[in-house]
């Protein structure tokens, strides 16, 4: 009998190994899993720089607010000191929060005033408070841009173009017309403002 014994004895341990072994890996598995869910779960719920990540890609990925901090100032763009004791306040002291750039379009726009036999040209600039992605969305679609922007220069009315008030009207129809054109080819649009560098009726 003790010689049947003794080879049973070894097949117990093997067996108890085996079972030990097996219980610490599936632990470990648990552990692993539960640590990386956890994880996830705390980034996603912005407990763990979730909240700072994403805020980040959203930003690297569309128009960047530049701030008035950062604005480039036309003096020091073309080199110019700002002058011995010189009074100006230092970039981003009062008015606006962002800084604005500007883009005038090359071509005039010339069209006929709705129900009139006047027909009106204009010259007109942008501002955004964006940084050149902005710009770069309007250089690119400036042919839909353009087309837009005679669409709405043709159901203006000459009350519109004879007071100021029609003409800072006319500003804002412009904006929003540019606005929904990038807005449906890029997803955003971003013109804060439309200028006009020329004004005629005729």
């Amino acid at each position: 009998m003790s010689d049947k014994e003794a080879p049973d004895a070894p097949e117990a341990k093997k067996k108890g190994g085996k079972k030990k072994w097996l219980l610490i890996g599936v632990s470990l598995l648990v552990l692993v899993g539960g640590g990386v869910g956890g994880g996830l779960y705390a980034s996603n719920a912005g407990l763990i720089g979730g909240a700072k990540a994403e805020a980040g890609e959203a930003e690297t990925s569309g128009p960047r607010l530049v701030p008035k901090s950062e604005q480039v100032r036309a003096s020091a763009a073309e080199g110019e000191g700002s002058g011995e004791g010189g009074s100006r306040p230092p970039a981003g002291a009062g008015g606006e929060k962002y800084a604005s750039t500007y883009y005038a379009m090359e071509k005039e726009f010339t069209s006929n005033l709705r129900e009139s036999v006047h027909f009106i040209q204009v010259g007109i600039a942008i501002s955004t408070p964006y940084d050149n992605t902005v710009i770069e969305n309007l250089k690119t679609h400036e042919m839909a841009v353009r087309s837009q922007v005679l669409l709405t220069l043709g159901e203006t009315s000459e009350d519109d173009v004879f007071t100021a008030a029609g003409k800072e009207k006319l500003a804002k129809r412009l904006a929003a017309a540019i606005n929904a054109v990038l807005k449906q080819k890029e997803g955003f649009g971003g013109i804060g403002n439309v200028y006009f560098t020329n004004f005629i009726v005729q």
